[in-house]
């Protein structure tokens, strides 16, 4: 099958954001193979074709525990993390995307609250990203040489992006956190780390099995927004201190007092701040939570919505810390991969084109302002919108409530992030805006209905 039929088939549904590797792994299958509306998505196996639509997701959960070993290779992907439940009635695995909505295994269109986990701000498959990155598969996506895109886009983050003079670039997030605490050590010549916030999933910063012990020791964590844990932290740690890693928003906005007391606990003991800006960038201003701010980190880290939902995470700083980078080794194959390198080129001119940001703001607060009525509306209890509105959250008291409202809002046609950001994005226009909320208060409404009747 031609590259290019992939891709044209009429509607925007059927215009899903792929890869080379998908490309290549998709071309032996025929188009009615790859079509959900005109073959069973629940297999592509000719021996189970006609496998009732209902069974679809089922079947593709149980053929994802059969050869993942948790079920999905994302961990905020797996059924249990999606719905509280592993068992949950919700999907797991998708088809297509396209603006704010996904296409699940059983042909299923859904308005789509998580984006992505937040790496997509501008919308799933959105055309100006889209032409950039085809014209970059085209020319070929990779070679022994750094492509052109990767020198551009440098130069493009470093006027975007306030404490950006130099940029490393490398494929995800916890990759480019690892990088930056490594320069930072590098540059120091210490090896403590004091941090507050989640970082992925590398030895640094996590306390997971297989960690060992000696590696969790030089890092300590501190609670968000505690002026006094972290000026004790960083204190005892002396001399020996590399870094101060904080993620400067989780779930709200920080205190100036805390922020300020890092940056200036870093200065007083010749330390480095990073921001981890994954979240932040390019949602609450490009340049993140320091551009809106003012505070200036030594080091920064950008991901998800940088290049819209490709691979790719950019370390950026001060020259003289940056320079540390060519002291020690960080280095990935594909780093400058070109894919992703113009994905992220396409991000930067919408946003050089109109004021994304804000316009992110103003639909979130469209979206939480919708989900509150809901609330309201309802007469529900225990249960309430939290956060910012670029990136806000729905607060259940009860985990199994909101298990369960989940799965109601999914027959509803809404996907909802459980437990953590549900993320605006530009795609979601005044349709679904309302979609969301009357989906959430049919949900809210139902749920509350069968709690009556269990009395």
């Amino acid at each position: 099958m031609p590259f290019r039929r992939f891709f044209d088939r009429g509607t925007k549904r059927e215009t899903p954001t792929v890869d080379e590797e998908t490309v290549a792994d998709t071309t032996e299958l025929s188009d009615e193979a790859l079509e959900p509306e005109e073959a069973d998505p629940g297999t592509l196996d000719e021996d189970e074709e006609g496998a009732p639509e209902d069974q679809a997701e089922i079947d593709w959960r149980d053929r994802a525990n059969a050869v993942l070993p948790t079920g999905a290779s994302t961990g905020s992907k797996r059924a249990e993390a999606l719905y509280g439940d592993a068992n949950a009635a919700g999907p797991t695995h998708y088809y297509s995307a396209s603006g704010c909505r996904v296409v699940d295994a059983a042909g299923e269109s859904y308005i789509d609250c998580t984006m992505a986990l937040g790496a997509v701000a501008l919308g799933y498959a959105e055309p100006h990203v889209q032409e950039w990155v085809l014209n970059a598969l085209s020319a070929g996506n990779v070679s022994g040489l750094s492509n052109v895109h990767e020198v551009e886009l440098a130069e493009r983050l470093c006027a975007h992006i306030p404490c950006a003079e130099m940029v490393q670039f490398l494929k995800a997030g916890a990759e480019g956190m690892s990088a930056a605490v490594r320069i930072a050590r590098t540059y120091t010549g210490r090896d403590l780390v004091v941090g507050s916030g989640y970082f992925g999933w590398h030895d640094w910063s996590s306390e997971a099995a297989g960690v060992p012990a000696a590696v969790r020791a030089l890092f300590h964590v501190v609670p968000f927004d505690d002026v006094s844990a972290l000026e004790h932290a960083a204190r005892e740690a002396g001399d020996r201190l590399a870094a101060i890693v904080i993620e400067p928003v989780i779930e709200r906005l920080p205190s100036e007092a805390w922020i300020l007391a890092a940056r200036e606990v870093t200065r007083s003991l010749g330390a480095v701040l990073i921001f981890d800006e994954m979240k932040t960038g390019f949602r609450l201003r490009p340049g993140g939570y320091h551009e809106l701010s003012g505070v200036m980190p030594d080091l920064a880290v950008f991901g998800k919505a940088l290049a819209n939902g490709f691979p790719l995470a950019a370390v950026v700083g001060h020259r003289d810390v940056m320079q540390a980078a060519r002291r020690t080794w960080i280095s990935s194959t594909l780093a400058g991969e070109s894919v992703a390198l113009a994905a992220a080129n396409a991000v930067l001119d919408i946003h050089e084109s109109r004021d994304v940001c804000t316009t992110l703001a103003t639909t979130g607060q469209a979206m939480r302002a919708g989900v509150a009525a809901a609330i309201k509306a309802s007469g529900i209890t225990g249960v309430r919108v939290d956060g910012l509105d670029p990136m806000w959250l729905l607060r259940f008291e009860d985990p199994h409530r909101e298990t369960r409202f989940l799965e109601l809002a999914v027959t509803h046609g809404i996907l909802f992030k459980r437990g953590a950001y549900n993320f605006a994005a530009t795609a979601h226009d005044d349709e679904a805006v309302t979609a969301i909320e009357e989906g959430a208060s049919a949900a809210f409404v139902e749920l509350l209905e069968e709690e009556r009747g269990q009395a």
